[in-house]
C-alpha cells in the first residue's frame, strides 16, 4: 500500500464487493425497418433463375479446386446483394450444418452485400428456401415462408475480387496491373492448420509470394500475400477459402527533430540526481516496441540493462539507428526532460525499462513486410521468455501511416486486443498496453487546426478495445527562438495539440478514443504557412551520444510515451492492482482543461450529451493527473473494486443466455452527504475490461460482433429502492417481485447511457445535490451481448470475465471529511 503523504491517502480497495444475481436484460422492443412485401412469383422465379444459372459456375469452380489438388472446402463463394435502403437478413444465410459460412458483410452507399461459401452440392439449400417461398400451402401466419430473407435479396451472383474487398473503397487497387501486399482472412473450419497448409501450398502453386507468420483470431487466420490484381483476380475461383481481402499496412515515417545545443553538464548532473532501482529488484518495467533504445546513453545505462534489449528480427540488431525508440526511452523514463533539467530536485524513478526492436531503421519493415500484427506477438514473446513473472506496460509508438480503418478492427489492432486479454491462455496475464493515437504531419494541415483534428482519424493499430489510446493536447505555447518573432502558437494554452488524430470522423458504435491525452508538443504558424519549433516540443535522450545527448520529440509518440510512464508509477505504487485497474485510473483521473472545453463545449448553458461525446472523440476523458489517479484526499475519494462476472451460461439443448450482475453496495459517506445539503458534488464511475475479439467484416451488431461479451454499469438514482433498481435493470429479479418504477429520469450524468457504452472502457461523471448522492451508493454491473453468447459453437460462452470498477466522489469544500467515515466503515487505519 502507498506511503501516506501530508494530505494524500491511499484509495480505498475493496475485496469481494460484488455480489452476484441471476440476470436477464430487459426487452428492447421492436425496431429497424420492416420488409417491404414483394410480387411472390416473380421476385421467387427472378431469384430462382439466378440461382439456378449458378450451376455452371460452380462446377467450373469445382473443376479448378480439383484440378489444385483440393479435396475438402470445394465449392463456390456466392455474393448477395440487398435492395436500396433495406437491411439485408444476412444472418440468415448462414446455414453452418450444410456448410454454408457467411464470409464478410460489406456496406456500399445504399445496400448491403453479403458473401457466402457454398459447399459442392449445396446449391440446393438456397434453392430449396426459394421453392418454399413460391408453395403457397407453406405460408406463415407472416406471409411466405422465408420471406423475411428473400424479400431482402435484389440479386445473387458469384463473387469476384470486389465481394471479398473489406477494406475501405478507396484502398482498392485500380489496375489490374498492380501489385501489393494483401491481407488475406482465412476462415478456420475444422482444422485450422489444414486450411493454412492447403492455402498456402495453392497460393505458391499460383506464383504467390507468401509472407511467414499468421494472426489467429477464434473464426479467422489471417496471412499476407504478395501478387498484382490480375493475379488474384484470376485465381479467385481456386482459392476459394478466402473470407476477406484487405490491403496490408505500412508503418508510419517518424520525426526526425532537430536537436538543441549538446549540454552534457546537464546530464551529468541531472545523472547525480538520479535515483533508480536496481536490476534485480521487483519493479515495473516499461517495454517499448520501437526502433531500440541505445542504453550507452548516460541517462539511460543504468535503467535498461543489456539482457532487457531485445528484436524480433535478430538481423535487425538491437541498437536504435533511427533514434525514435530513445527519444521515447528518455521520456518513459523521467518524462519532459525540460522538467527534469531545471529543477534541482532529486528525481526518484521507480521502474526500469525493457526494449524490443519492432521496426528498423527509417520506420521500415525491411524488404519485405511483414505482419504488424505477428511482429508485435513476437515482440510480446521476447521479453515475456526472458522475464515471465515481471510487471509491465508494454509502450508503442507506432501507427500505420494511413487511417482509413477508422475505427473498424484490422489484423494488427485486434491482435493487440487478444494479447491484451490474454485469449491464449483464457485471461490468466492480462497485459496493459499503451498505444500512440497517430499524428497529423502535413503542415498545411495544421494550418487548418482544429478541422484537421476533426476529419484525420486514429490510425490503426489504435482502434484496439483493450489499449489506452493516447492522443496529444499541449501547454507548450512560448516561442523562444530569436527568428520566430513573426510565429505564434497554433493551439491555445491546455487544448489539443495540431498534431493529434481523433475518432470524430467514426461511426458512433466504435469505442470513444482516444482515451486519455498527455503533452504532445505544439506547432506555430506566420502568415505563410506552419512549422515545427524545438521550444514548442519535448525534450528528451538522443540515440547517438557522441553527436549530442539531448533532442526533441513531440505528437502522438511523446505523449504515449508519457502515459506509459504514468501507468508504471501507479503500478509501482498499487503492484496487486490489475491491468485493467491500472488502465482505469488513468482515465478516472483524466479532466479537461479549459481550453479543450472552449474548442468543443458552448460558451453558455449546459452542453449536450451529444457535445460530450464529442469533445470525448477529440480529447479522450481529459489530461490525467498522476496525484489524482495515486491518492485520495479528505473531501475526494476513490473506491477500486476488481471483480469476476459469468457474463454467460448455456443448459443443455438450448442457446447460451445471460448468466449473472454483481450489485456493489459501496461504503458510503450517508450521513457526511446528508449534512451537506443541497451543496453540488460529483460522483464518477469508470468501468474498466477486456474484451476477446472475433474480428470479421460480418456486421457490427450481428451475432458474429467483435466483442466477446460487453459489461455496463447503472447507478441506483434518487427515491428508488433498492428493489426498484434491481428490477429496473434486471428482468430476472422484476418476474420474481413486484416493480414499480419511480418514473424519474437520469440526466445528470455527462455522457449518458447511450453514449459512454462504447468499447471495453465506460466512464461518466454525475453531478447534483449532496443530499440526492447520499442514496445512490448501489451500482449494478451487468453483461450485455457478445460472441461469446451469440456463436456457441466457439464453447466459450462458460468463461468468466474480470473487471475493474473506479467510483469517486468529490465535495467542493476542503474542510469536508469523507474520507474517515468510510475508513471506518472498511476498517481502514487513518495514518495522521
Amino acid at each position: 500500500m502507498p506511503v501516506n503523504e501530508g494530505n494524500n491517502r491511499p484509495h480505498f480497495i475493496l475485496q469481494n464487493n460484488g455480489k452476484s444475481e441471476s440476470f436477464t436484460s430487459p426487452g428492447q422492443g421492436g425496431g429497424g425497418v420492416p420488409v417491404p412485401s414483394r410480387d411472390r412469383q416473380a421476385h421467387g422465379n427472378v431469384l430462382l433463375g439466378k440461382l439456378q444459372s449458378l450451376h455452371p459456375t460452380i462446377a467450373d469452380a469445382v473443376e479448378q479446386q480439383h484440378r489444385a489438388g483440393i479435396e475438402e472446402g470445394v465449392g463456390l463463394q456466392i455474393e448477395f446483394e440487398g435492395f436500396p435502403d433495406v437491411e439485408l437478413a444476412f444472418e440468415s444465410l448462414a446455414r453452418e450444418r450444410s456448410g454454408i459460412e457467411l464470409r464478410n458483410v460489406r456496406y456500399e452507399e445504399d445496400r448491403v452485400f453479403a458473401t457466402v461459401f457454398v459447399p459442392e452440392g449445396k446449391l440446393e439449400v438456397f434453392e430449396k428456401l426459394v421453392a418454399d417461398y413460391l408453395d403457397e400451402s407453406k405460408d406463415t401466419k407472416n406471409g411466405p415462408k422465408s420471406s423475411n430473407l428473400l424479400n431482402t435479396i435484389a440479386e445473387i451472383r458469384a463473387a469476384t475480387l470486389q465481394a471479398l474487398w473489406t477494406d475501405t473503397p478507396e484502398a482498392m487497387p485500380t489496375s489490374d496491373e498492380d501489385y501489393l501486399w494483401w491481407e488475406v482472412w482465412l476462415p478456420v473450419r475444422k482444422n485450422r492448420q489444414a486450411v493454412i497448409s492447403q492455402f498456402r501450398e495453392m497460393a505458391a502453386g499460383l506464383r504467390f509470394k507468401v509472407a511467414s507468420g499468421e494472426l489467429y483470431f477464434p473464426e479467422r487466420t489471417v496471412l499476407l500475400v504478395f501478387g498484382s490484381v490480375e493475379q488474384m483476380k484470376r485465381s479467385i475461383m481456386t482459392l476459394n477459402m478466402i473470407a476477406e481481402l484487405r490491403r496490408a499496412k505500412e508503418t508510419a515515417d517518424f520525426f526526425d527533430s532537430l536537436p538543441p545545443p549538446e549540454q552534457v553538464e546537464w546530464a551529468s548532473e541531472l545523472n547525480e540526481r538520479l535515483t533508480l532501482p536496481g536490476e534485480d529488484t521487483e519493479a515495473p518495467h516499461i517495454c517499448l516496441f520501437d526502433t531500440g533504445v541505445n542504453n550507452g546513453h548516460p541517462l539511460l545505462a543504468r535503467a535498461l540493462s543489456n539482457a532487457d534489449t531485445h528484436s524480433v528480427e535478430p538481423g535487425w540488431g538491437l541498437n536504435d539507428h533511427d533514434g525514435h525508440g530513445t527519444g521515447m526511452a528518455g521520456i518513459a523514463l523521467m518524462g519532459n526532460l525540460t522538467d527534469a533539467l531545471e529543477s534541482n530536485q532529486s528525481l526518484v524513478v521507480k521502474h526500469r525499462l525493457e526494449s524490443v526492436k519492432l521496426i528498423p531503421v527509417d520506420g521500415a519493415n525491411g524488404g519485405d513486410p511483414e505482419h504488424h500484427g505477428y511482429l508485435t506477438a513476437e515482440a510480446v514473446a521476447r521479453p515475456t521468455i526472458s522475464a515471465a513473472r515481471r510487471k509491465r506496460v508494454f509502450s508503442m509508438a507506432i501507427t500505420a501511416e494511413d487511417n482509413r480503418d477508422r475505427g473498424r478492427p484490422s489484423a494488427w489492432s485486434a491482435t493487440l486486443d487478444r494479447l491484451a486479454c490474454d485469449a491464449d491462455e483464457q485471461g490468466e496475464t492480462p497485459r496493459l498496453f499503451v498505444v500512440s493515437a497517430g499524428n497529423i504531419q502535413d503542415p498545411n494541415a495544421w494550418m487548418e487546426y482544429p478541422n484537421s483534428n476533426s476529419t484525420d482519424a486514429i490510425h490503426d493499430p489504435a482502434q484496439a478495445w483493450n489499449v489506452l489510446t493516447v492522443g496529444a493536447m499541449t501547454h507548450l505555447v512560448n516561442i523562444t527562438e530569436g527568428d520566430a518573432s513573426d510565429y505564434e502558437p497554433i493551439a491555445e494554452l491546455g487544448a489539443l495539440s495540431p498534431f493529434s488524430t481523433t475518432s470524430q470522423s467514426w461511426q458512433p458504435h466504435w469505442p470513444l478514443k482516444p482515451d486519455v491525452v498527455f503533452e504532445g508538443g505544439n506547432a506555430a504558424k506566420d502568415g505563410l504557412g506552419a512549422a515545427w519549433m524545438p521550444s514548442l516540443s519535448l525534450l528528451t535522450t538522443n540515440a547517438q551520444v557522441n553527436e549530442r545527448i539531448f533532442t526533441t520529440t513531440n505528437a502522438t509518440s511523446a505523449a504515449s510515451a508519457l502515459a506509459a510512464r504514468m501507468a508504471a508509477q501507479l503500478m509501482a505504487e498499487y503492484p496487486e492492482l490489475r491491468p485493467e485497474t491500472i488502465r482505469g485510473l488513468i482515465v478516472h483521473s483524466a479532466e479537461w482543461t479549459g481550453g479543450m472545453k472552449r474548442m468543443f463545449l458552448p460558451v453558455r448553458g449546459k452542453p449536450t450529451k451529444t457535445q460530450v461525446a464529442s469533445l470525448v472523440r477529440h480529447c479522450g476523458f481529459g489530461e490525467p493527473d498522476l496525484a489524482r489517479a495515486l491518492w485520495s484526499i479528505d473531501n475526494s475519494l476513490t473506491m477500486v473494486s476488481e471483480e469476476t462476472l459469468h457474463p454467460f451460461k448455456r443448459k443443455k439443448g438450448s442457446d447460451p443466455q445471460l448468466r449473472d450482475m454483481n450489485l456493489h453496495r459501496l461504503p458510503w459517506p450517508l450521513a457526511e452527504l446528508e449534512a451537506l445539503g443541497e451543496t453540488e458534488v460529483e460522483m464518477r464511475v469508470t468501468l474498466s475490461y477486456f474484451i476477446e475479439p472475433n474480428p470479421s467484416a460480418r456486421g457490427v451488431t450481428s451475432r458474429y460482433r467483435y466483442e466477446s461479451h460487453g459489461l455496463r454499469f447503472d447507478v441506483k438514482r434518487p427515491l428508488e429502492s433498492d428493489d426498484d433498481f434491481r428490477a429496473r435493470i434486471n428482468v430476472a429479479a422484476r418476474e420474481a417481485e413486484e416493480y414499480s418504477s419511480s418514473g424519474q429520469s437520469d440526466s445528470a450524468w455527462l455522457l449518458g447511457k447511450s453514449n459512454r457504452h462504447r468499447g471495453s472502457l465506460h466512464s461518466d461523471t454525475w453531478k447534483g445535490s449532496a443530499a440526492e448522492l447520499a442514496s445512490r451508493g448501489v451500482i449494478a454491473v451487468y453483461p450485455a451481448l457478445g460472441w461469446w453468447k451469440t456463436r456457441p459453437a466457439l464453447g466459450r460462452y462458460n468463461q468468466a470475465v474480470k473487471y475493474s470498477l473506479v467510483v469517486s466522489i468529490r465535495a467542493p469544500e476542503s474542510d469536508v471529511d469523507l474520507y474517515t467515515p468510510i475508513a471506518n466503515q472498511i476498517g481502514v487505519p487513518i495514518v495522521v
